[in-house]
């Protein structure tokens, strides 16, 4: 039981990884990854052995990080594929993990920000003329901020403190 666990626990921080991939690359989180998300966290939770009420927060943290996520889109701050992502994360989180995720979520945004600034600064522009197209896409002025990438890495930052992993991690 406990490899069965262990493998649907580990759906989540590839999952993520492939998002954040996806995102820097192509600017794009594809739908099939958040409800692959939402899919695989019935499972892990059934064979997790966390109780009811932290599964309930689970919930409640998804509908939330969904709810602060459709907010983020409608200011123009995140695209739809963030949002979805930040509210599938947010389920496998949980409380009260859900506050250091969006915190560090928040952290990994700036770092990721000023570190798309520093590539479209024209400094490097010599160095990237060689680059694969993902990569002058994401220097070239005026382009947006693949947000996907510090979702994923807030919450796999936060990740092990979720009720999930700490169920079924101890």
């Amino acid at each position: 039981m406990h490899a069965l666990q262990i493998l649907l626990l580990l759906v989540f921080p590839a999952l993520a990884i492939v998002a954040a991939l996806k995102d820097v690359t192509s600017y794009t989180i594809p739908n099939w990854i958040s409800l692959a998300l939402v899919a695989a966290f019935l499972p892990a939770a059934a064979v997790s052995g966390a109780p009811l009420p932290a599964l309930g927060l689970c919930l409640a943290t998804g509908l939330g990080g969904l709810l602060i996520g459709m907010g983020m889109f409608a200011a123009g701050w995140i695209g739809g594929g963030d949002a979805k992502l930040f509210a599938a994360s947010g389920l496998w989180i949980g409380w009260p993990a859900a506050l250091p995720f969006m915190l560090a979520t928040g952290l990994a945004g700036g770092a990721v920000t000023m570190g798309i600034l520093a590539l479209r600064s024209g400094w490097l522009e010599p160095v990237l003329a060689g680059s694969p197209a993902w990569v002058r896409k994401l220097s070239a002025q005026g382009g947006d901020i693949p947000y996907g990438v510090a979702i994923a890495v807030g919450a796999l930052a936060t990740f092990p403190q979720g009720a999930l992993a700490a169920a079924i991690l101890g």
